[in-house]
């Protein structure tokens, strides 16, 4: 019993402790941005990982290291803020694998990466020939931008010359399982008294019969109303 609970303390306080540091790291280390940043977040779960079960470790030692590999992790990101030599040591910089549809066969070469590396990026980009790539650059990260031949390029609504209305705000949530999100109502100036009338002419006596209202782009109140199932 002794055992479970110590065990289940030490849980909370690494799991507290990893949450707290990787939030005070922000969202590039959450986002794992780069090869850097990955590298780190696993680090960090393994030092956790380590103080939870390994009951030599004391709890001081830990949270200890986990301190000091993201007060590192913060320099190190600080450092290649500020210096874009630091930066590409660091991150890398992208790499142009194919340029004006030709591959580039000492790029691919130097990113230890070959023809079925390349096809494979190429699908999961819902490219399914080279013939169709104008641009391809190798990010960072792994992944692959592509930009397509003119030809190939989608058209678009300024390209047809469609008159569009401007965007009076991105979709925003406004009701969320009966609750409204006031925040957001807030911050988008509408009141209460707007809401109860957009209900009532979907057919709903109240907010607590709404299961998800989200307000779209034109101004209009996407409802969709609670089911027993």
């Amino acid at each position: 019993m002794h055992s479970a609970l110590e065990t289940s303390l030490r849980t909370l306080i690494g799991f507290s402790v990893l949450l707290l540091l990787t939030r005070l790291l922000g969202k590039k280390q959450l986002g794992q941005l780069t090869i850097f940043t990955y590298i780190t977040g696993v680090a960090l779960g393994n030092i956790a990982g380590d103080m939870v079960v390994h009951r030599d470790i004391k709890l001081v030692d830990g949270i200890s290291a986990l301190a000091v590999w993201a007060l590192l992790t913060f320099v190190v990101e600080f450092i290649s803020l500020k210096s874009s030599k630091a930066r590409v040591l660091l991150d890398g910089e992208p790499t142009i694998i194919i340029k004006k549809g030709i591959i580039m066969q000492k790029a691919l070469s130097a990113q230890r990466l070959n023809m079925d590396d390349l096809t494979m990026l190429l699908r999961v980009n819902n490219v399914f020939s080279i013939q169709d790539v104008d641009y391809a650059i190798l990010e960072p990260n792994g992944q692959l931008s592509i930009l397509k031949k003119p030809v190939l390029e989608s058209v678009t609504k300024k390209d047809l010359q469609i008159q569009t209305a401007g965007r009076s705000c991105i979709p925003t949530e406004i009701i969320v399982d009966g609750k409204l999100v006031k925040k957001n109502l807030k911050e988008l100036n509408l009141n209460n008294e707007w809401i109860d009338t957009q209900i009532k002419q979907a057919g709903m006596n109240s907010i607590k019969e709404v299961f998800f209202a989200e307000l779209q782009s034109d101004g209009r109140l996407y409802i969709s109303k609670k089911t027993d199932s």
